[in-house]
């Protein structure tokens, strides 16, 4: 095939030979795209509805969910129906559309967790000027800088990516469409202009990788100043969660673009951009309740409700 106008397909790998095994992929992308609308809807509902935490900090959580379950949504059907009906075709449309909402709702998570850190160094750093900084206004406004960045991200890489003519075929090594894949086949040197907006992108995501770290280590040392061991835990138990949503996403992001050549295997990819496209989307939920006792009572308060009315 000459151009991406002759291209009205892609194929997207099978996660397995056998009948068996594609079954196998289905019930278990089914079970953890269950848990993901269950855990970030409950989290969504309960902040909602309770008004205790109606505060800067639940309503980026809020948002978070929102992104969480829109991104999960993007990729995880499409695996899921290419198992269960025993095909590995995306439409050229198809592709497009997943590549477009896959940028723009993860591009929009990023810098919302860079927000959610400044919004913790406010609050454990500045405690008295958090209303100030923070207000509602304030908090709209940067919620909607960060939807407003990722869909930006991806109109550009989205318009620019499948502007480019395609000469290596229409199979992808991954399990939903993803830039440096539709790279892999265009012509010679008709994606540099793409590698040049990639680089843009990367210097933007160091850049908030820096602020949230600079962030944290201003985080320690005001909590480690705190005298009373109590007002330590509960600052740190506002903190780690969202710290360690960070840590999750960059690690293995840059171990799925960063991994030597050499290991570099079909199968292995996939495990990979599993891990980073769909694990933190699922565990999310989970990594923000287990040690935030509102959300906890909040979540308790929403159980007694449903089964008590």
């Amino acid at each position: 095939m000459s151009n991406g106008s002759s291209t009205t397909e892609f194929l997207l790998p099978a996660f397995g030979d056998t009948r068996e095994l594609q079954l196998l992929h289905f019930w278990l992308f089914l079970a953890i795209y269950l848990a993901a609308l269950l855990g970030n809807g409950l989290i969504i509902t309960a902040i909602a509805c309770d008004h205790h935490l109606h505060t800067p900090m639940y309503f980026f959580l809020l948002n978070l969910s929102v992104l969480d379950l829109g991104c999960i949504s993007t990729t995880v059907p499409k695996s899921m129906a290419n198992s269960l009906w025993d095909t590995r075709v995306i439409s050229y449309l198809g592709c497009a559309a997943q590549l477009f909402f896959f940028l723009f709702l993860i591009g929009g998570e990023y810098c919302l967790l860079t927000i959610m850190a400044y919004d913790r160094y406010v609050a454990i750093c500045k405690p008295l000027h958090y209303g100030t900084l923070l207000g509602s206004r304030a908090c709209v406004h940067m919620a909607a800088a960060a939807w407003g960045t990722g869909f930006l991200n991806a109109v550009l890489h989205t318009a620019n990516t499948f502007s480019l003519p395609l000469c290596q075929g229409n199979a992808l090594d991954q399990f939903f469409c993803e830039v440096p894949q539709i790279l892999k086949l265009s012509c010679s040197d008709a994606y540099l202009k793409e590698i040049g907006l990639i680089v843009v992108s990367v210097c933007l995501i160091f850049g908030c990788f820096v602020f949230v770290v600079v962030s944290y280590v201003q985080i320690f040392r005001a909590v480690l100043r705190i005298p009373s061991e109590q007002g330590q835990q509960k600052a740190f138990s506002t903190c780690l969660p969202h710290l360690a949503v960070v840590s999750l996403y960059v690690s293995t992001v840059m171990f799925a673009y960063l991994k030597p050549p050499s290991i570099s295997s079909p199968i292995l990819n996939l495990v990979v951009s599993f891990l980073y496209s769909v694990v933190p989307l699922a565990v999310n939920p989970l990594i923000y309740s287990m040690r935030n006792q509102e959300l906890k009572d909040a979540l308790r308060k929403l159980a007694q409700w449903v089964l008590f009315h």
